[in-house]
């Protein structure tokens, strides 16, 4: 009988764990409708994260600084974040992963169109590097952000960021810029 007990306190102990925490490494958030996979509603209330980004504008092939954080002590277990063009549903252009607390998506097959949790661990914040691809338009990072299995946030986002070539370069390259001499 002492070895049934130590297997199961062993079982429990080491499986128990993994399967009621969240999220656990197979819990995803679907990278359409931003939407964690179980039954539960996201919080109508203000969420108590932000998404903060280096830049206001941006060129294709710029890589901007972009921040997922907690305001106080509200930390999150997982979180999807995403790139999309104002009004749209897709994501736009990759995730270079440099936080140990993330890993990189495959949506609509293409690699780390979105970045996500890497673990279960409580995080105050998380950093990663976006790329811009070419020929997108505004576009505004969204994340949906688990606090826990009772609380997450869909739809959060960042301020708006423009391309830097869409007000200051015409179809042919060159500036549309006009420059007035004062004689």
């Amino acid at each position: 009988m002492g070895t049934h007990s130590c297997f199961v306190f062993l079982f429990c102990g080491i499986f128990l764990p993994g399967i009621l925490g969240f999220p656990q490494t197979n819990t995803s958030i679907d990278c359409d409708s931003l939407l964690p996979n179980y039954e539960a509603e996201p919080q109508t209330s203000a969420p108590p994260y932000i998404i903060a980004v280096s830049f206001d504008n941006f060129e294709p092939g710029n890589e901007v600084q972009v921040t997922l954080e907690a305001l106080g002590d509200a930390g999150f277990k997982g979180f999807n974040l995403q790139a999309r063009e104002v009004d749209g549903d897709v994501p736009v252009g990759t995730f270079k992963i440099t936080d140990p607390n993330t890993k990189g998506l495959e949506c609509h097959n293409m690699s780390n169109s979105a970045v996500s949790h890497a673990n279960s661990d409580v995080k105050q914040k998380i950093t990663t590097t976006w790329i811009a691809p070419h020929d997108v338009k505004e576009l505004q990072f969204i994340a949906t952000v688990v606090q826990n299995l009772e609380n997450f946030w869909v739809g959060i986002q960042s301020k708006t960021l423009t391309p830097t070539h869409s007000e200051s370069v015409n179809a042919t390259g060159k500036s549309k810029r006009k420059v007035c001499f004062s004689v």
